[in-house]
């Protein structure tokens, strides 16, 4: 554990602040579930949850099908890691923290297709296949963006099509169902 040398009081009903600086470091936005928990040694440890993590070894084997039956990298985030890649790209991926840019992507809500030969975006800041074609499908759970499906071809010579569009949609969909259901 990191000493910060920041100190906040608790108020009269039982709440504290955590710090701009470190909701800043650790991506904690304004409304972010956060999961207490607390250790033999009296501290409470504050974790950033994420909904669709919960749902990381069953994404895990979602991706798996997918990418068996298209022949596609399949990488499913939350909002700020991958949490389930497949295809042949998991050590380029798995794990990672995802770009500002794939972020942004999230939160406009809009299925992003991108054909072969144009820029994609880019999903984490160490990954290079931004050439090959790129389908990204947000998420969403009870209304909020919990995550995204992301599929891309192989190599550039083999575009997606509205078939794969749709592919991305039903899993991003199903992914939410099965997070509505928990």
């Amino acid at each position: 554990m990191r000493a910060t040398g920041i100190v906040r009081r608790i108020d009269d009903l039982g709440r504290v602040v955590v710090p701009k600086e470190i909701r800043r470091i650790l991506k904690i936005r304004e409304g972010d579930p956060l999961e207490i928990y607390t250790d033999k040694e009296g501290e409470i440890i504050l974790k950033k949850y994420s909904p669709i993590g919960e749902l990381t070894n069953f994404a895990r084997e979602y991706a798996e099908a997918i990418a068996g039956v298209s022949g596609y990298k399949v990488i499913i985030t939350d909002r700020d890691q991958i949490i389930a890649v497949s295809g042949g790209v998991k050590r380029d991926y798995q794990g990672r923290g995802i770009t500002k840019e794939l972020e942004d992507v999230m939160v406009e809500r809009d299925i992003i297709f991108n054909d072969s030969g144009r820029k994609g975006i880019k999903v984490t800041d160490e990954s290079g296949y931004e050439g090959l074609s790129q389908i990204i499908c947000p998420i969403v759970c009870d209304g909020d963006i919990i995550g995204s499906v992301i599929i891309m071809g192989k190599d550039s010579s083999i575009p997606l099509g509205d078939a794969d569009v749709r592919l991305a949609s039903v899993a991003a969909a199903f992914l939410g169902k099965q997070m509505e259901s928990q």
